[in-house]
């Protein structure tokens, strides 16, 4: 498949730059198995769901990852902790007039910490920060919202941005499980009292989540790797929904990836795993945990918008996209929501 099949029109005004006031107030459009979409309010998620159904939510925390500084030349520098090796040691991404080379000595915030790049690493650098990162990012560092915000962190995205579940041990994502910010206490509770489970895996965000892909051929491209971990509770929830007949609802792309990838390193059957994953889902996959899917709606030709395809088929979505567009739903992170079924029929 062409990269060209995952395009669309989106105008600049739909794309949702802030949040809405409640969590919940957002709107959901449904696409159901025959490739049927249906308008909802994200908190009719009550009703679209069954007791025994399970939810299963990506606990990751954002960190304050993008730390703006200084070379020892005086000229400005960014910062973007990717990935901490251990609590001085980092792959980042760096943007300076001039690439840093090994060796260079780049200083963050008023105490002047000091940020020295060792190499690199495929497309990153691995730098060694001289005090212990979280604390030099609680003191200096912003969130890293998405680039197509086009604007500098506020206030609002301290909180907004972040998961009301997130487990505050697992800080580590440089950017949101944005389907989970749907979620809030209130609504939670009513899932639970429904008798709707929930349960956790873990992923940690990775910028390479809004990269473009480069290439014309999809199959040619080759996904960032992400850290993720699905616990044995969390498998064996899964295996006991299956075995009963219950939907596994995946919230977020993120919770799917994780899912699959254990799904793909155990032969097919779900069961915990910890790891590295690459996986890049896409139009033919079969899935094996996955029945429903709560995401957001997605850039044009985005892995993600080719992983929901996936999971429907490219037409459905790309018809559902055209009415959420004339609708005017809001799109990306801080936007309105979908509920996709698996499709009856696998046909792209």
């Amino acid at each position: 498949m062409q990269l060209s099949d995952f395009n669309f029109d989106l105008p600049d005004e739909l794309i949702a730059r802030y949040p809405l006031e409640t969590r919940s107030a957002s709107r959901l459009l449904h696409l159901d198995a025959q490739g049927q979409y249906h308008d909802h309010a994200f908190t009719d998620i009550l009703e679209l769901l069954d007791e025994g159904d399970l939810l299963v939510l990506n606990d990751t925390k954002v960190m304050k990852a993008r730390l703006k500084g200084k070379r020892a030349s005086g000229g400005a520098v960014e910062v973007l902790v990717e990935r901490m090796l251990d609590n001085r040691i980092a792959h980042c991404h760096i943007k300076s007039s001039n690439s840093p080379k090994a060796g260079a000595e780049l200083f963050i915030g008023e105490d002047q910490v000091s940020v020295t790049v060792q190499g690199r690493h495929e497309n990153l650098y691995v730098v060694e920060f001289s005090q212990p990162i979280l604390s030099v990012l609680d003191r200096y560092g912003q969130l890293p919202i998405p680039p197509y915000f086009n604007r500098e962190a506020e206030a609002i995205d301290t909180e907004r941005y972040q998961t009301v579940f997130h487990n505050p041990d697992k800080i580590a994502s440089v950017a949101a499980p944005t389907a989970s910010l749907h979620f809030d206490e209130t609504l939670l509770a009513k899932l639970e009292a429904k008798g709707i489970q929930k349960t956790f895996v873990t992923l940690h965000v990775g910028a390479g989540t809004f990269l473009p892909v480069r290439t014309d051929d999809i199959k040619n491209h080759i996904m960032h790797s992400e850290w993720c971990d699905v616990p044995e509770h969390t498998a064996e929830l899964i295996r006991q929904v299956q075995a009963r007949g219950n939907k596994v609802i995946a919230v977020g792309t993120t919770a799917t990836r994780a899912l699959e990838s254990a799904a793909q390193a155990n032969g097919g059957k779900i069961d915990a795993w910890t790891g590295d994953t690459q996986i890049f889902i896409y139009p033919g996959y079969q899935f094996c945990a996955v029945d429903r899917l709560i995401t957001n709606f997605h850039l044009p030709e985005s892995t993600l918008l080719m992983l929901v395809s996936a999971l429907s088929n490219r037409d459905n979505i790309l018809n559902a996209y055209a009415h959420a567009v004339e609708a005017q739903y809001r799109f990306f992170s801080y936007g309105d929501a979908m509920l996709i079924d698996r499709a009856a029929t696998q046909v792209n």
